[in-house]
């Protein structure tokens, strides 16, 4: 299986570098693709006029052509597959999903895709192994993870800042929003190499981790002939 993931911005794939390895098997391959921000999607469905801004939702109806169109070209016992992994933020899941599917749908030929939103953002990931944080970060404050509830809409984010940056999201907030993305690439490599992916209590998480080896296991049962896309 060759998995061509998208991921909104460089501190997921950070994170995603050290864990796909784990869910994957050793004859297959991934490629991670980071955006700079996940943005909207367009609401008369077609391309983004400048490709070049990188958003990622503004260039999905896009790209799942591209793929449609370029896995449908590899030969039939080849399989490939795309993951798109973003944040909830303030959408509606349902609602999202729905909206998501109809750019899919679009798409013909329409690519092997799957849809991983990190609920509230990609540090409820983190969050959900908590001895990965104190592993990273000894000082993390154990009354602010303490009160976490995995998954919960509550500014995760800011959560994990007030439990491990000095003078916690009001200090980090007041750096701006490119000192704010360093700390979350921070977090990123301190935080993932710790996780235990097996034991993760962040629903969001375990959907992905499902859904990653699900696609595996698939395409092993079908005994595909596996490309080296590398």
């Amino acid at each position: 299986m060759h998995l061509e993931i998208l991921v909104e911005d460089i501190s997921g794939k950070k994170a995603l570098d050290v864990l796909i390895p784990h869910l994957i098997n050793t004859n297959d391959t991934f490629q991670i693709h980071s955006y700079k921000g996940v943005g909207h999607i367009p609401k008369n469905m077609k391309d983004a006029k400048n490709a070049s801004k990188r958003i990622l939702l503004e260039n999905l109806p896009k790209l799942l052509k591209g793929y449609g169109r370029t896995f449908n070209g590899y030969p039939a016992a080849t399989c490939a597959a795309v993951v798109m992994v973003c944040d909830l933020d303030d959408r509606t899941k349902r609602e999202f999903l729905r909206e998501l599917d109809g750019i899919l749908n679009s798409c013909h030929p329409a690519p092997t895709t799957r849809f991983c939103i990190a609920i509230e953002e990609g540090e409820a990931w983190f969050l959900g192994d908590l001895p990965a944080v104190k592993a990273a970060y000894p000082n993390a404050k154990n009354e602010v993870l303490a009160a976490y509830v995995n998954d919960s809409i509550c500014g995760t984010w800011e959560t994990l800042a007030n439990a491990v940056y000095t003078g916690g999201e009001r200090a980090l907030s007041a750096k701006g929003w490119q000192a704010v993305g360093a700390e979350k690439s921070r977090w990123a490599e301190n935080i993932t190499p710790r996780m235990n992916i097996e034991e993760n209590n962040s629903p969001s998480f375990a959907f992905f981790r499902h859904t990653v080896r699900s696609l595996v296991r698939a395409d092993s049962s079908s005994k595909c002939n596996i490309v080296d896309f590398n």
